[in-house]
């Protein structure tokens, strides 16, 4: 084949791609403008904002909303400090113990979320707490704690540890090296694992709808409205989340080339 047939061939892949990928989108986004309801593109009855009104007005997608921040924001706080314990540790153990005490530790990943649900109500209850934000978050915190651990074991794993070790021999306590050399090592993976536990905490359903009890999260809420027929204000939540990860995008690629160019500029 020639170079020529191969190109077209890879265009085309890539076109049906991003087809694949966005034409969801474009529905959701359009429908979302919709005057029909259910959602609709086949059936149109002329643009409208009506639905950005109605969720403005839905004071349970905007409850849901906050217990979700809340939830995920308790998550990070407690995930995080897990996760990097967990690494810490099993940097520092033997070969056999460490190989046990990781199986153990990235067990929950492998876990299906309703029974992380399931049991941490079962748990709590013995001690009369009852299904609600408090059990949400030890629920989710489970299976997040061992995302933040492998991201933190693959960082520290390019560590050098001679740093530390010269840190101790010249008089430092083992919180000073920590907090001198390998806390700032870690501080991007810090960053990118807060992200990632906020996303993962953000969406997630199956460990939420059976450890939250009577209260509600923004994905529990959609989750539990779609039993009874799609509205086009899920729609409209959906066109939000697309715009705020456009920006968030936009700004970090800002960010990194600013970076970059101050990079540039001192090293000229």
């Amino acid at each position: 084949m020639s170079m020529q047939g191969s190109g077209l061939i890879l265009r085309v892949y890539m076109a049906l791609f991003f087809v694949y990928m966005f034409l969801p989108l474009g529905i959701m986004v359009a429908a979302g403008f919709n005057a029909y309801s259910p959602p609709s593109v086949t059936v149109w009855q002329g643009f409208t904002l009506r639905w950005f009104g109605e969720l403005w007005a839905d004071e349970r997608m905007w409850s849901g909303l906050r217990n979700s921040l809340i939830i995920a924001g308790s998550v990070i706080a407690l995930a995080l400090p897990m996760g990097l314990a967990g690494a810490l540790l099993l940097g520092r153990l033997g070969t056999r113990a460490a190989g046990l005490l990781y199986t153990l530790m990235v067990s929950p990943l492998l876990t299906p979320g309703i029974i992380l649900g399931i049991s941490t109500v079962i748990f709590w209850r013995n001690f009369e707490v009852a299904g609600g934000l408090f059990t949400a978050i030890l629920a989710q915190t489970t299976f997040v704690a061992s995302y933040a651990m492998l991201m933190f074991m693959a960082r520290l794993q390019r560590q050098d540890a001679t740093l530390e070790e010269a840190a101790r021999d010249l008089g430092a306590t083992p919180l000073q090296a920590f907090r001198r050399i390998t806390l700032p090592f870690l501080r991007p993976t810090i960053a990118t694992a807060a992200v990632i536990a906020f996303l993962q905490s953000f969406e997630n359903y199956n460990t939420t709808m059976f450890a939250i009890g009577g209260q509600h999260t923004l994905v529990t809420e959609i989750g539990s409205r779609m039993r009874f027929g799609l509205s086009p204000v899920v729609n409209v939540i959906g066109i939000l989340f697309i715009i705020a990860t456009i920006t968030c995008a936009v700004v970090w690629a800002i960010l990194k080339e600013r970076e970059r160019g101050a990079a540039n500029g001192a090293s000229a």
